[in-house]
């Protein structure tokens, strides 16, 4: 287990995070980072860790430059997780496609605010990749998700970053089920589809 005794885990993103922690599911959320946090306090109670979720609902990394400073920078992370990247790039493929962010933006963003997490609280981060539960890896959405997925790999490296492949982890379960089986639209997963996630973070938080 990475985590020491007292630390603080801060958990931010887009709607995948957000899963109610502001209204139904306050403060957590019912989805993976919930499972994550279960999971973790019932094998290790003894550490005394406080977790805090800031996802919210539709981000990209252009809404999380906006509030990274009062959601993260003043919540003073140990450890602070990061998935972000769906909306960035579903929008292209929604009615909405001026919202989109290029990937250039999305890499240039990312980066700046990686580190000024790092250089204003010390903290360790997670990063975790955006995904599309979709088996046909040329399908465009996918396919362009994997080039965002990349930028969150390569980022992984730079900053020494514990990086959780979540789309590896949804196609391994797409070997035996279909996208159905996780999410109603590919994206927002159901309880299960969660599990997938959270497996994937617990593995990777050994």
């Amino acid at each position: 287990m990475i985590f020491r005794q007292g630390q603080r885990i801060v958990f931010i993103g887009d709607s995948i995070t957000d899963c109610g922690r502001r209204d139904h599911a306050a403060p957590y959320g019912d989805g993976y980072m919930s499972l994550v946090r279960a999971f973790v306090t019932a094998a290790h109670p003894e550490l005394g860790l406080t977790w805090v979720n800031r996802g919210i609902s539709g981000d990209t990394v252009r809404d999380l430059a906006r509030r990274w400073e009062s959601d993260v920078v003043a919540e003073r992370p140990d450890w602070l997780s990061v998935k972000i990247g769906i909306n960035d790039v579903w929008r292209l493929f929604s009615d909405r496609p001026d919202e989109a962010v290029p990937i250039e933006e999305y890499t240039t963003t990312l980066r700046a605010l990686l580190a000024r997490a790092v250089e204003a609280t010390g903290c360790r981060l997670i990063l975790a990749d955006p995904y599309v539960i979709e088996p046909d890896r040329a399908e465009p959405q996918r396919a362009l998700t994997a080039r965002y997925a990349e930028v969150v790999a390569r980022l992984a490296a730079d900053f020494d970053a514990l990086h959780v492949r979540t789309q590896d982890a949804f196609d391994e379960a797409l070997k035996t089920t279909t996208s159905q089986d996780w999410a109603p639209d590919r994206i927002h997963p159901n309880l299960p589809g969660h599990a997938i996630i959270a497996r994937r973070y617990l593995s990777v938080l050994g």
